[in-house]
């Protein structure tokens, strides 16, 4: 990267208004008297382990290339203020850093080696250690050394000031151009073109991820196992949350603040859907009252550290027992669900989990009486009446995005078959709005969602959620065990 860029990259440091002057006594004086930097090296990633197998795939799929992969930058949530860091998860996959490792770093794979580039710590001697709030050492903590890094990693580490000469003659340049505008420019000029193959690049990461090794898979049981933590403590305090105004929002804060502790944050903003909210399907607003009558449909998932995460939904009386509507929604989706998991078998076309799913709601709308028409025309292609009570699918991947490998040509995903080693949610629902004519009185405003993680092995499917009741008598019995 070159010397321009790294001065846009830090002039915040320089018209930050809020800043007084260094005087020449304070220079001297804050860069002397400080104890050395330890020589134990930190310890090796988990993932390190796997990363070189996953490099050695992606060289495999672009014979030949220089393949740029940025972490990504800051991203700016009001005037000087960014949102916490979390890197593309592209990047995370290659290098196997997580949490807020590594802001404006490149990973380069290219025929030779994979090489890291990164902004290392500077001397305690260098004003970048004190003046800096985007590198600074007083601003941001101890940086690692190069070497350092490389211990973590595994991987040869460069510093980023060096990315641009080092990445001149590179032979096919390829880069994944959404994570970092200012690295994606350095290419383009390096190339003197927009490389139509940097869609490829993209779409190849996200195609090698579908099928998880198994480090994914141990991390997304652990995020698993953490998101039942964080359900627990949320059953334990829903009478509490129930007597404050905008309960939703505690619960929210509950399950937040578990996430915080056991891994690296939340994996998506949480659904804390109280009643009638329930049927706005990304009802994030979670500024509702919570009525102890009314169902609580909770759609959350722990992200840990090395940013796998969970996505599991339940819905719970806030009474501690079903209504007998309540139930009888429940019991359809429970119906539904066990449908679609049981169909979550190596060989299976994608699309199997939904259809086992929707064919079960679609009968149970048809038994309520608000289905228009037969059951077999609501699934036909030319129906989907029963669409307006569950519009959304069943199933999507899951890994270090909660919607994992998006970019995956629709061949190699909605309509592939599925393998052992992958991932996928089933979550099928049932939403009657407050405000729907067609549905019976007694079920207006019920919304449920009852969701898990399914890992597709060459045998049974395997519930990594499945820590969590689903049974309604196990929901009730689950309530009391935890409030009493």
């Amino acid at each position: 990267m070159n010397e321009q860029e790294l001065t846009a990259d830090e002039a915040k440091d320089r018209t930050d208004n809020r800043k007084s002057p260094f005087s020449e006594a304070f220079k001297k004086f804050i860069v002397a008297d400080w104890a050395p930097y330890s020589d134990t090296p930190p310890e090796r990633l988990p993932a390190a382990d796997w990363t070189a197998a996953r490099q050695d795939r992606l060289r495999e799929a672009f014979p030949g290339a220089t393949l740029v992969i940025p972490a990504g930058p800051y991203k700016v949530r009001s005037n000087d203020c960014d949102y916490r860091f979390r890197p593309h998860s592209t990047f995370a996959w290659v290098t196997g850093l997580g949490e807020d490792r590594e802001p404006d770093a490149v990973v380069v794979v290219s025929p030779e080696a994979t090489v890291l580039y990164f902004r290392p710590r500077c001397p305690r001697t260098d004003e970048e250690f004190y003046a800096s709030s985007r590198y600074g050492e007083m601003w941001v903590g101890q940086r690692d050394s190069l070497e350092e890094m490389s211990a973590r990693t595994g991987l040869e580490c460069r510093d980023i000031r060096d990315l641009e000469t080092d990445l001149q003659g590179a032979a096919d340049l390829l880069v994944v151009r959404e994570s970092d505008p200012g690295v994606t420019g350095v290419v383009d000029r390096l190339r003197g073109s927009v490389a139509e193959r940097d869609d490829e690049l993209l779409q190849t990461l996200s195609e090698l991820r579908l099928i998880k090794d198994q480090f994914e898979i141990d991390e997304l049981r652990r995020a698993c196992e953490a998101t039942r933590i964080g359900f627990e403590a949320v059953a334990r305090e829903l009478p509490n949350a129930a007597s404050k105004p905008r309960g939703e929002r505690w619960v929210e804060g509950i399950f937040g603040l578990h996430a915080r502790h056991l891994g690296n944050a939340v994996g998506y903003d949480s659904i804390v859907a109280g009643g009638d909210n329930a049927n706005t399907l990304h009802w994030i607003r979670n500024d509702g009252d919570l009525d102890s009558g009314a169902l609580l449909l909770m759609d959350a998932g722990v992200e840990v550290n090395s940013l796998y995460t969970a996505d599991v939904t339940r819905t719970m009386p806030l009474s501690g027992r079903f209504s007998p509507a309540q139930r009888r929604v429940y019991e359809a989706v429970l119906a539904a669900q066990t449908a679609g998991i049981e169909a979550c078998r190596a060989g299976n076309d994608f699309t199997a989990t939904h259809r086992a799913a929707i064919r079960v709601i679609a009968e149970f709308l048809a038994e309520l009486g608000v289905l228009p028409c037969s059951v077999e025309e609501s699934l036909s292609e030319d129906g989907g009446q029963h669409r307006r009570w569950m519009v959304h699918g069943t199933s999507h991947h899951l890994g270090l995005d909660v919607h994992d490998c998006a970019h995956a040509r629709r061949e190699l995903y909605r309509d592939s078959t599925l393998q052992a080693g992958m991932v996928i949610t089933v979550e099928p629902g049932l939403y009657f709005k407050s405000t729907d004519l067609l549905v019976p009185e007694e079920y207006r405003g019920i919304g449920v969602r009852i969701e898990d993680d399914i890992l597709i092995t060459d045998g049974d499917p395997v519930n990594l959620s499945a820590g969590l009741p689903r049974h309604p008598d196990d929901v009730e019995a689950w309530l009391a065990r935890l409030q009493s």
